[in-house]
């Protein structure tokens, strides 16, 4: 008999331990998970703009070298037409809504170099939710073998 109420001590002990390992995945490694994921998207935002940026800049360059007629937007949505003769400087956003003159080969130049040190951050985080990843899995196989511990034993 105490044999029987020991198995039920450590199948209660093991279904206590998965329900630990289970708020574990739920509330730290996939929400870890989701945040990595939100600052990937990001990051990869980022850099489809200064992709978009050096490809406007070569656009410019090649096919409006003598400028270019717009509609500028000058409040409450009202446009007005304006003409871009010079197109040797432009202003950059380089972050926190700070611009900067530039010509163009250096806004190229400054494009360039920050979707390269994007591209690297976002790595860092692909690599750190792949480890995330590979920590839901190990949960999981924890909790499979522990469940394998509860199931009644079959007598043939």
């Amino acid at each position: 008999m105490p044999d029987k109420t020991q198995k039920i001590i450590d199948q209660d002990a093991n279904q206590a331990r998965i329900t630990q390992i289970e708020e574990f995945i739920n509330e730290v490694l996939k929400e870890d998970l989701r945040q990595l994921e939100k600052y990937i998207g990001q990051y990869n935002e980022e850099i489809m703009e200064y992709v978009q940026l050096k490809n406007t800049l070569q656009t410019f360059e090649t096919h409006l070298p003598e400028g270019y007629k717009t509609q500028v937007n000058i409040g409450s949505n009202i446009f007005m037409q304006a003409r871009v003769n010079q197109m040797d400087r432009i202003l950059v956003n380089i972050g926190k809504d700070v611009y900067l003159e530039m010509s163009l080969p250096e806004a190229e130049k400054f494009s360039d170099v920050l979707v390269k040190i994007l591209t690297k951050q976002s790595d860092v985080l692909r690599e750190e939710s792949v480890r995330k990843r590979a920590q839901i899995k190990m949960a999981l196989i924890a909790i499979s073998e522990r469940a394998k511990l509860i199931q009644p034993e079959v007598t043939n």
